[in-house]
């Protein structure tokens, strides 16, 4: 069926590809926007009982409920010796160009497909998209990283705790090659959701598609409706495992839509003013070059706070001047309309108000009076709440879905020196309060709930923290996750805390966000970990079988992730698991993007084949992730490090082989980097005591559970990169045999870059100033685009600083030496001098080095891969 109706135009920013025909799926009603709560998330689903292959009209709906974090993993005796394969690891790539369609036309599963009969008046065959019998040798998509490229079909074997399967779902990730751009509603499942997708069968007589996840058979209105098999190829949705859906009409009221013009959201800055007076030049420095790295549209407003709480006018073009709220409780509604319809300026464009910027910064002053930074009051809930209520402006006053301000999300970044001593929100001073600990849960749950009241209003806070004084991290932290933003520490005013002033003004950040994911009805998801809560709305409103499940992200962005555990219902018969996962979105422009991927995994008997597919990174990480959630405490973090023993001891005993005429397990070799991966987070700052203080162990663990797989594996495990002659650089294991004097070394930890510089080179001031120039551009482009901007520290061989780079290295040099050039291979190419000067420059101390660990837990090292 043809449809002659002129094309929609074009999206500002996209190129629309696909054919030009308007004749979906009827699309049903979308989902009501679900509430808000605390993030990092959990979700638990139990098994179902009824046994994936029984025939049923109706498939089983799992449900999915919070609950607390899981006990350890019980872990049973261990199968029978395996034979070790060769190593598999490649990197995933983006979707290739569709190939030619291949001559079979059977469906792709063993499963018997619901297929209509002659009878019915339809072929007998369904029509298998082209795509689907190449992409099957491909990784698969950039936003979505299995932790193996093949699924086991033994329950018993799939689902072993130790190792586990699972995904990480990196949502805001940019693509680099970019999806292809639908402009038109979906086709989807009427039965369950799903959407069509690369690996769909087709009836070409009569367009109708067969679902991937529940198997049933769906109209196309006659749009899939060809003549050969390659006309299929035009539709960008059965040609490609991602596809952009993109609507552009105001579908959702109280929202503006944005044309060719993209307005910036408006930034709030909340500045502490109880600094004393080096810090707060620092911060002022820092805040001067904030202000003009600003984009010309940007809205922009400050307030500071301490006892009392400063709004600051940019009507005043030649002077600072403020209005000033009392701090001790949260202002009153006619005090806040007196504020937003009165003739002051609170955000103004960077255009029209920089000068005034710069003036109202240099007017802040350092603190005044003699008390100790931690006995100063700051009213610092207050200062958010009216930074929150001058963003929403006076439409907050009229009815909801009426009106509400265009350019996108609002953003306020508070620059912290202490804690909430003052206000609502507060806690005493001292800890030694009598009532200090009913009056920090108050303080936390009050947090909580203003920063659940910022996410429904689409505005983020970010909280940026410096300085010597203890800000207090339980109580913050809440503020800041509720409402999808981040709390991080600083040494200081300076650098890093400037550079991220600058990115998380510019983070694509969106309170809008839903995703849902569908897996074949062998396999569920049983807890989620990431910046998201589950979506509490009645999916069966939409579709009849909608066992999808939906999160809602307290925002999208690039730099953060969603990791996904995942079981086996009961043993799997069918050749293939599907997996989809749909993310739907508001752009800046306030367009609606529905983002689909579609994954499809091949089963396997082999459990050999199963390791060889396994992605050691990616399955660090998630078992990382996992543990991370129950070190609340420091005491927990001394248990999970045992857990991890237990976790590498059980991996062995399931999937290695054991020593002849030995009780040694030998541990498998295409595992090789997984063991080393948990051996440095058990000894890192996330787990291990590098970290002295509580607050910091605390700070890193959320950002850790939230961020990106790239920023995750260097938080997990760092890596060690040599500086050589003429500029170029050689990654090296993260052993202490790289502090070899005539080198330089950088390290990058994720949230910490370190530049090392050997005594030799350092004598040489040449050389030296070369080297560490190239080391420290390096460690810049290395960490351009992450967030939070990680520390980037310098130091020479000996000093005291350098204590911080030698604890993040595995203490190789108490290995026999065979073992050291086996796993250190550069080693070789030292004279027998400088080996020996190598061995002499370390000091003795008692961590096991990660060779000496292993047979502690009674293993055979792995291989060096």
């Amino acid at each position: 069926m043809s449809n002659n109706q002129a094309p929609p135009p074009p999206i500002p920013g996209y190129t629309i590809s696909g054919p030009n025909n308007n004749s979906p799926t009827p699309r049903p009603e979308k989902r009501p926007t679900p509430l808000a709560f605390q993030s990092p998330v959990r979700f638990s689903s139990p098994t179902s009982a009824q046994s994936p292959h029984t025939p049923s009209p109706i498939p089983t709906i799992i449900p999915t409920h919070f609950s607390t974090p899981p006990g350890p993993p019980v872990f049973s005796s261990p199968l029978r010796p395996l034979l070790s394969a060769p190593p598999f690891r490649t990197s995933p790539i983006s979707p290739q160009p569709l190939p030619p369609f291949s001559s079979s036309s059977l469906p792709t599963s063993s499963s018997p497909p619901l297929v209509p009969t002659p009878e019915n008046g339809y072929p007998t065959m369904l029509q298998t998209s082209s795509a689907a019998v190449s992409m099957d040798t491909q990784d698969e998509s950039s936003l979505v990283l299995f932790s193996a490229r093949k699924v086991l079909k033994q329950k018993k074997k799939a689902n072993v705790p130790s190792l586990g399967f699972g995904a990480i779902v990196s949502p805001g990730n940019e693509i680099s090659s970019g999806p292809q751009i639908i402009q038109r509603d979906p086709h989807r499942c009427q039965n369950c959701g799903a959407y069509a997708n690369v690996y769909c069968n087709i009836l070409l007589g009569s367009g109708q598609w067969q679902c991937v996840i529940c198997r049933k058979l769906n109209g196309s209105d006659g749009e899939y409706v060809a003549t050969t098999r390659d006309d299929l190829s035009n539709h960008p949705e059965l040609s490609s495992h991602m596809v952009d859906y993109v609507q552009t009409g105001n579908k959702r009221p109280g929202y503006i839509p944005v044309s060719n013009l993209r307005t910036s959201a408006p930034v709030f800055l909340v500045i502490d003013e109880c600094l004393d007076e080096a810090q707060m030049q620092h911060m002022q420095s820092s805040l001067h070059a904030f202000v003009d790295s600003l984009p010309q549209t940007t809205r922009f407003g400050v307030i500071s706070y301490g006892r009392t709480v400063s709004i600051y006018d940019f009507s005043e073009g030649s002077m600072a001047s403020a209005d000033m709220f009392p701090g001790k409780d949260s202002p009153t509604k006619e005090s806040l309309k007196s504020l937003l319809y009165g003739t002051g300026i609170y955000l103004s464009p960077i255009h029209a108000s920089l000068p005034v910027a710069h003036t109202i910064i240099s007017s802040l002053s350092p603190y005044k009076w003699n008390l100790p930074e931690a006995s100063r009051d700051r009213s610092l809930g207050t200062a958010v709440e009216v930074a929150l209520a001058i963003i929403q402006g006076p439409s907050a006053e009229i009815s909801r879905g009426i009106m509400k301000r265009s350019g996108g999300n609002g953003r306020i970044i508070v620059c912290a020196a202490g804690p909430c001593t003052f206000g609502p929100g507060s806690v005493p001073h001292a800890f030694s309060h009598p009532n200090y600990p009913y009056m920090e849960k108050t303080a936390m749950k009050w947090m909580e709930h203003l920063g659940h009241e910022a996410h429904r209003h689409d505005v983020v806070i970010d909280i940026l923290c410096a300085g010597t004084c203890p800000i207090r991290v339980p109580i913050l932290q809440p503020l800041a996750k509720a409402s999808g933003g981040v709390l991080v520490l600083h040494d200081d005013f300076g650098e890093a805390f400037g550079v991220n002033l600058q990115r998380a003004s510019t983070r694509a950040a969106s309170s809008e966000g839903l995703m849902e994911i569908r897996c074949s009805d062998d396999i569920f998801v049983n807890q989620v970990v990431g910046p998201g809560e589950e979506a509490r709305i009645d999916t069966h409103e939409s579709f009849k079988n909608d066992t999808s499940l939906a999160i809602q992200m307290l925002s999208v962005e690039e730099t953060q992730s969603f990791s996904l555990y995942m079981e086996s219902k009961g043993d799997i018969k069918n050749d293939y698991v599907y997996f989809q996962f749909a993310i739907r979105f508001l752009n800046a422009c306030q367009a609606e993007i529905s983002r689909v991927t579609t994954v499809r995994l091949p089963t396997v008997d082999s459990v050999s084949a199963y390791v060889e597919s396994v992605q050691s990174e990616v399955a660090a990480v998630l078992i990382a992730k996992r543990t991370l959630l129950r070190a609340k405490t420091s005491s927990d973090a001394v248990d999970m490090r045992m857990m991890i023993d237990e976790r590498v001891k059980d991996i062995a005993l399931k999937f290695g082989s054991q020593v002849p005429k030995s009780k040694l397990y030998r541990f498998p070799k295409e595992l090789s980097l997984l063991p080393e991966n948990l051996f440095h987070l058990r000894r890192g700052p996330l787990l291990g005591s590098i970290v002295g203080h509580e607050d910091e162990r605390s700070v890193l663990r959320n950002l850790f559970l939230n961020a990106s797989f790239d920023l995750s594996l260097r938080m997990v495990a760092p890596r060690c990169l040599m500086h050589r002659e003429g500029g170029t650089f050689e990654e090296l294991p993260a052993y202490d045999l790289a502090m070899q004097s005539d080198a330089a070394v950088v390290l990058d930890h994720g949230t910490d870059v370190f530049v090392w510089l050997g005594t030799e080179l350092a004598d040489q001031e040449g050389r030296s100033a070369a080297a560490v120039a190239a080391c420290r551009t390096l460690a810049e482009e290395l960490t351009e685009l992450r967030f939070p901007a990680p520390r980037i520290l310098s130091f020479k061989e000996g000093s005291s600083q350098a204590r911080y780079f030698v604890s993040r290295l595995i203490p190789a040099h108490r290995d026999p030496p065979y073992e050291q050039e086996a796993r250190f291979p550069q080693l070789r190419s030292l004279t027998a001098d400088q080996r020996a000067k190598l061995k002499s420059s370390f000091l003795h101390f008692d961590d096991l080095s990660f060779c000496e660990w292993m047979r502690s837990l009674k293993l055979v090292p792995p291989e060096p891969s």
